[in-house]
């Protein structure tokens, strides 16, 4: 029987050694026969101590609370191979939960799911809303920093939180970055006889008594003075805490564009100064990733700061000189170097560390740095633009255009 086949109620699950058994706060009443079955044949059954409660009635192998941490638990299951196992998880395993983990090391084959309706569909199914129109969201041991791009005017998002104090740190975050009359409805233990949703403005949150096991529901209203975060590059400079050292805002829309991300890459930038570059690098999409290298502590902090104000907390800040900093740094997608390449070993170094088909941009500003760009693209080709803005300022009592520094760019694919 194939893994794609259907397991219908009234057929026997196919013989493999492991099974995952999504189950719900209804318990085993919500069940499925063949999912009872798979519980009760199994001579192992791992959960959390909830699960395995929940599960309890069914239960005649020996009961395996998760250990800590949870990465001991999954050696422990894969170390159980040939054996009738039982896993069991909240809802569907394969949303946020322990299927995906265990598929990082196991054939497909090997393994049986039985899924519950996940907390987002109980949670949508409440509310009404359509789930494809809907941001979903594990903030669930996770900063809760990752929802700031998600808040945009009239969007509908559902998250799940770590425990009791998730909503209301949730509704201080939409107030303080001016989302206040967003309206929040927390969904306690969905599926459960003591089910419950209560909603609440955020800026005026008082829901007391909020059972850990919650989802959120946040309908987004923006004021006029809220940190909306656009969808194209090229953000105000405003938004970053800066001292200067910050790709402008337009340059940085180009320079974005010359990087081109793609899914599941990984960039470096080089002498990252506030971050803007590799931050607005991994809003293009949640899979990206970067690394930020700036040898002077006090901007390093300044980059955490502002990636946990854009929310992207999982860039990885690199405090140190280049290119003795790029030790041990996993292998480049894209490379930006924004300053100091014209320090000794810095662009040598880079692009001998980026992968073939990885894009190298570097812009320069002073005559020294513009004289490599030239000398690069002479031996290795890619290409060179130069960049020039101007803003319109008022000069005496009429306006006039007040040019910025030029800066020249240079794209490099490695072969």
């Amino acid at each position: 029987m194939a893994l794609a086949d259907p397991v219908g109620s009234d057929i026997a699950a196919p013989r493999r050694w492991l099974s995952i058994v999504g189950i719900g706060e209804d318990g085993v009443e919500g069940l499925k026969p063949v999912a009872r079955g798979l519980v009760k044949d199994a001579e192992i059954v791992f959960g959390g101590e909830r699960h395995l409660q929940l599960a309890g009635p069914l239960i005649r192998g020996e009961a395996r609370p998760w250990p800590r941490p949870f990465e001991r638990g999954i050696e422990e299951v894969l170390a159980s191979r040939g054996r009738a196992v039982c896993v069991l998880a909240s809802g569907d395993p394969f949303c946020h939960g322990v299927g995906a983990v265990l598929m990082r090391h196991l054939d497909p084959q090997e393994m049986l799911t039985v899924p519950a309706p996940s907390a987002f569909s109980l949670a949508a199914a409440r509310l009404g809303w359509a789930l494809p129109e809907t941001v979903l969201l594990s903030l669930h041991a996770r900063s809760l920093d990752l929802v700031r791009p998600h808040l945009q005017p009239g969007a509908r998002l559902l998250a799940l939180t770590s425990n009791a104090d998730g909503p209301a740190a949730l509704a201080r975050l939409l107030t303080d970055t001016g989302f206040g009359g967003s309206k929040l409805t927390v969904l306690e233990v969905l599926g459960g006889s003591h089910e419950r949703m209560r909603s609440a403005m955020a800026a005026s949150f008082d829901l007391n008594d909020v059972d850990p096991l919650n989802t959120v529901a946040i309908e987004v209203v923006a004021s006029s003075q809220a940190r909306l975060l656009a969808r194209a590059p090229g953000l105000p400079d405003a938004l970053f805490e800066h001292d200067g050292q910050i790709t402008k805002r337009h340059i940085r829309a180009v320079t974005l564009s010359s990087l081109a991300p793609r899914r599941g890459e990984l960039l470096w930038d080089i002498g990252a100064g506030s971050g803007a570059i590799a931050i607005e690098w991994m809003l293009a999409d949640p899979s990206l990733r970067a690394i930020a290298v700036e040898s002077r502590g006090d901007r390093a902090a300044r980059i955490r700061r502002n990636a946990a104000a854009f929310g992207v907390p999982a860039l990885d800040v690199i405090e140190g000189t280049a290119p003795g900093a790029f030790d041990g740094l996993a292998t480049p997608d894209a490379v930006f170097i924004g300053g100091g390449a014209s320090e000794p070993g810095v662009l040598d170094v880079a692009i001998s560390a980026l992968r073939s088909g990885g894009r190298l941009v570097v812009n320069a500003v002073t005559l020294s740095t513009e004289a490599l760009l030239i000398e690069s693209h002479g031996a290795l080709g890619g290409d060179l633009i130069r960049i020039a803005v101007a803003r319109a300022e008022k000069i005496g009592g009429k306006t006039g255009w007040r040019p910025a520094m030029p800066v020249t760019q240079w794209t490099w694919v490695k072969p």
